[in-house]
């Protein structure tokens, strides 16, 4: 089970939002750079990192926030906002992103998650951000009629390396992970799922280290970790010592 600390870019800099709002941002660390340092002396092994402004405007804004995140941490990072060509997807990749994340091209144009799963196999995942129950694209700010399941099957098949699943009505505001729906998710397809929105305490990562959440590939925290709610050395030990089987 992986502890995915994330970085949101909106104009340059490190910020959360509150349920998806452009509007109620957050600014934690104008460095965005330092931030992903910060994590990786923490013990951290991978990093989430979403383009606010990219997954508004369909490409990549935060160009050079990224590039100096890349080159401030050996840890993999998987990227998502605003990625919708297949040109877009390998210009990161060649700038060493680990992994991409399509989230509305994946509603819009399923064709091209197939074309880049295979071009480009275990780079590829899919984010599917949920409102009510139904797909929300164009950077949470319209919702489509389309069910969580139903598009997680459709993409079952394309050979994508992950799923990052948010619930949209918890991002933000600390109320924790909506494990029910994430499992419930999980559960329907063979494609690992990453759990996302509202991870608020210490009570979360004992609640990831139950052996019925081990369906799942990790777990994503922000504020929580921004706001110290966790401990991120001690959630890492925990989280370790877990897997390990000591606990």
């Amino acid at each position: 089970m992986i502890l995915y600390p994330a970085i949101d870019l909106k104009d340059g800099v490190c910020v959360r939002l509150k349920l998806g709002d452009m509007d109620e941002a957050t600014v934690y660390n104008a460095d965005p750079a330092a931030q992903a340092r910060i994590f990786q002396e923490q013990g951290f092994r991978w990093l989430h990192l979403v383009d606010l402004n990219g997954a508004f405007q369909g490409q990549s804004v935060n160009t050079d926030a990224i590039l100096a995140i890349i080159h401030s941490t050996t840890n993999p990072v998987q990227l998502g906002g605003g990625i919708r060509r297949l040109d877009q997807i390998e210009f990161w990749l060649e700038k060493g992103i680990q992994r991409i994340i399509l989230g509305t091209v994946a509603v819009r144009n399923p064709t091209l998650v197939k074309d880049a799963s295979r071009l480009f196999p275990g780079h590829i995942a899919v984010g599917i951000d949920a409102k009510g129950g139904k797909v929300a694209v164009e950077g949470w700010a319209q919702e489509s009629t389309l069910e969580v399941v139903d598009l997680a099957k459709k993409i079952e098949d394309a050979g994508v390396a992950a799923i990052i699943y948010t619930d949209i009505d918890r991002d933000g505001i600390l109320a924790g992970i909506n494990w029910r729906s994430t499992l419930n998710l999980a559960s329907e397809v063979k494609v690992p799922v990453i759990a996302s929105g509202g991870l608020a305490s210490m009570d979360d990562i004992a609640e990831m280290a139950k052996p019925e959440m081990q369906i799942l590939n990790g777990a994503i925290s922000g504020r929580a970790l921004y706001d110290g709610r966790i401990d991120a050395r001690k959630a890492l030990a925990f989280l370790e010592n877990h897997n390990a089987g000591e606990l």
